[in-house]
């Protein structure tokens, strides 16, 4: 029998068999559409019951979408992969029962347990502490009612007004899938593309690009809840609430060009220091400060209550400090309690409510969604660490990893087998029930104008800022712009940027080498159908020229408690001048390290001996808040000819921090790039003491470091922090 031939494949054919056993799909010139292939008409709203009614489960393509995203990234968290934990305990000052019903904040006397998990957003477990990029503040309380847990940030607004762009947030800011490059960085074109067709960022973008993003430390950030929710006393009535914590150490942030460094010497920098603190006996200590609004007075600001890209500036409603949160012991095994804690916006009890923010509304479907995938099933309740103190009861049985034996054969309701339990709990007897909120509206993906407002609070937020930190913005503009290879992405945030204030849109587009161009700013997240105009942002001025609350320079200053001290010193140091200044920095609550050009021990000039804590080979000025330099004629000539201590000292100097040189410092100074530039008379206002009168220079040096930072050493010296 003759064998048939089969006819050759062209090249196309080839071509097309590759791309099918690859399953490549090609995007270009399509429709957007389901996973069922259902074309998408708008992809920018989820379904609501009104313009600012609560979002409809029957939304079938949110569901769908934030299901997916939801399962993307296993077993880590797609989004707040990195983080450092700490448990504590939360008391309220007095009784909120006129605004509350909430237990644990009508009791001064209850002490609440609590599990703190900060982190970044962007990053994988892997990457570093001091990216620049949202930290995450989320709080679990184990309240006799339950659990209630405030899942925040440490900024107060966020990118979207709409769950339903949360997937494509975080896909444009994650490293680009084609090569999964950059780690941990929002500098990058498919970031930039996202934000520069989103006006509705603008404002978190000013957040993301100040010093807010570097901060020194877990323990020196402001925690938000971000949404607007509601607080419902025992007659039922409500009230609108911002949550706020404020940290009593103050809210400080590192230089930059530090940030980087710091993640090249310890990636671990924020973890380290929040667990040496707590282990140290340094408890981080919060207050919990509430924003409160009557329902009555919903509509009578000039911005949307609901509208989460949105604050409410401290001067039109001050924020009340109700009680304090402090951390007191250290996780016992980090993926046992923080990589396995399960947070959860709408974990909630009685006499805290939500509203119909639509972001909020989105995170109530995706959390429990994210959480199924991420701990193996629908039993992550049991896991210890988010077990409730109070008692578990209902007629949910089985699933993965079931840890509780539950007896007898009843395992519904009604039931009278087992003698109708668990009961169902009145209002009187604690039992949860939502605020009865009138809605009368048509199901519309839609939005409301009111929300379209996405300049001036990104205007006020520039203008509250320091001279220092209004530079610091413009340096962080410049290097992520200037890392997008896609000049109309650069052009496109140049406009949005003048929209905002037209000074930093000018100043970074110098630095990138473009001119500022004229137009007006498109909104590209509207549906298919939709009438642009309708979408089109507001052009409005602030009515608030400023915001004290707005700016770091305006924090708690004069605490030094926690503080790393830098002592740098070689044979030949006096000894006593280390011991006076140790005593006293210790006695202030700071934390001091001998860093030498070897270890062991150095000889003094009285016959005794220091221990060395690190040589220049393991320590750098970055892990320091400040630096000291004690007396000793050959202890500071052996410094003034080691490089690396003089570069110790340049950089310190560099990143603004405050230096006392005891003794002849004149031999040291003179090494240093910085040492030219000062005079000796204001040089003590330029956090730089000398002098050798040891009881003066410890009194100057402790006040110089307590105020944190001199960035206006930037300008007066041309120091690029």
């Amino acid at each position: 029998m003759a064998k048939i031939k089969k006819p050759g494949r062209t090249p196309e054919a080839t071509a097309k068999a590759a791309d099918l056993m690859k399953n490549t799909v090609s995007d270009e010139g399509t429709f957007l559409t389901s996973n069922q292939g259902v074309k998408v008409n708008d992809d920018q709203n989820s379904l609501k019951a009104g313009e600012r009614g609560a979002t409809l489960m029957e939304d079938f393509l949110f569901r769908e979408k934030m299901t997916h995203f939801d399962h993307e990234r296993i077993p880590e968290r797609i989004v707040h992969a990195r983080g450092a934990g700490a448990h504590g305990f939360f008391q309220v000052y007095e009784s909120l029962g006129n605004i509350t019903k909430a237990g644990f904040l009508t009791d001064p006397s209850r002490t609440t347990p609590v599990f703190v998990r900060f982190s970044t957003v962007a990053g994988s477990r892997g990457s570093t502490d001091l990216a620049r990029d949202v930290r995450g503040f989320a709080v679990k309380f184990y309240t006799e009612e339950g659990n209630f847990d405030l899942v925040g940030n440490n900024m107060p607004v966020f990118f979207i007004q709409d769950a339903i762009k949360f997937p494509d947030l975080v896909h444009a800011v994650k490293p680009e899938p084609h090569n999964e490059i950059p780690q941990a960085a929002s500098a990058h074109d498919t970031f930039w593309d996202f934000i520069s067709l989103m006006p509705e960022s603008t404002h978190m973008i000013m957040w993301l690009m100040s010093d807010r993003a570097i901060p020194r430390s877990y323990r020196m950030m402001e925690g938000f809840g971000v949404h607007t929710f509601r607080l419902v006393n025992e007659k039922g009535q409500s009230s609108f609430v911002k949550f706020h914590w404020k940290p009593l150490l103050g809210v400080h942030s590192v230089a930059w060009d530090e940030a980087q460094k710091i993640s090249g010497k310890d990636p671990d920098f924020h973890r380290r220091d929040l667990w040496q603190a707590i282990e140290a006996g340094q408890f981080p200590e919060w207050e919990l400060g509430l924003q409160v609004v009557p329902e009555k007075d919903e509509h009578k600001f000039e911005f949307d209550l609901l509208d989460p890209t949105k604050i409410i500036p401290e001067e039109l409603v001050p924020v009340q400090r109700i009680g304090k949160l402090t951390l007191n012991r250290n996780p016992d095994n980090f993926f046992a309690e923080t990589e396995q804690v399960a947070f959860h916006v709408g974990h909630v009890v009685p006499g805290i409510d939500f509203t119909n923010d639509p972001l909020m509304q989105g995170r109530l479907f995706s959390y429990t969604d994210t959480q199924l995938i991420r701990l193996g099933g629908p039993n992550f309740h049991e896991i210890p660490i988010n077990r409730p103190v109070a008692p578990v009861h209902n007629n949910q049985r089985d699933g993965f990893m079931r840890q509780t034996i539950n007896p007898g054969r009843v395992s519904y309701q009604p039931n009278s087998l087992g003698g109708g339990c668990p009961f169902q709990a009145k209002m009187a007897d604690g039992g949860f029930s939502s605020y009865s909120e009138r809605i009368d509206a048509k199901k519309v993906r839609e939005r409301s104008r009111s929300f379209f407002d996405h300049f001036s609070q990104a205007t006020l937020f520039y203008n509250s800022q320091s001279e220092p930190e209004k530079a610091h913005m413009v340096d962080a503009f410049s290097f992520e712009l200037g890392k997008v290879q896609t000049v109309a992405v650069r052009e496109r945030m140049l406009l949005t940027l003048s929209k905002v204030q037209k000074d930093l849109a000018s100043k970074v587009a110098y630095k990138l080498g473009l001119k500022v161009p004229k137009g007006k700013v498109i909104n590209e997240g509207i549906p298919a159908d939709a009438d642009p105009r309708k979408y089109a942002p507001i052009e409005a001025k602030p009515s608030l020229e400023q915001s004290d609350a707005l700016s770091m320079a305006n924090t708690i200053k004069g605490n030094i408690a926690t503080r790393m001290i830098a002592i740098l010193a070689a044979d030949g140091v006096n000894e006593s001048n280390i011991t006076k200044m140790q005593a006293a920095l210790t006695a202030a609550g700071a934390v001091t390290k001998t860093v030498a050009p070897r270890l062991g021990f150095l000889q003094g000039t009285q016959g005794g001996q220091v221990e060395v804590q690190e040589s220049f080979l393991t320590a750098a000025s970055v892990m320091f808040d400040a630096v000291y330099i004690p007396g000793g004629d050959n202890s500071v000539a052996t410094l003034a000819e080691t490089p690396d201590a003089v570069h110790f000292l340049n950089e310190a100097y560099r990143h603004c921090k405050a230096i006392a040189i005891e003794g002849d410092c004149e031999q040291v100074l003179a090494k240093t790039y910085f040492g030219q530039k000062l005079e000796i008379n204001d040089a003590a206002t330029d956090g730089i003491v000398t002098g050798k009168n040891s009881a003066s220079i410890v009194n100057d040096f402790i006040a110089a470091i307590g105020q944190h930072r001199f960035w206006e050493r930037e300008v007066a010296h041309k120091v690029p922090a």
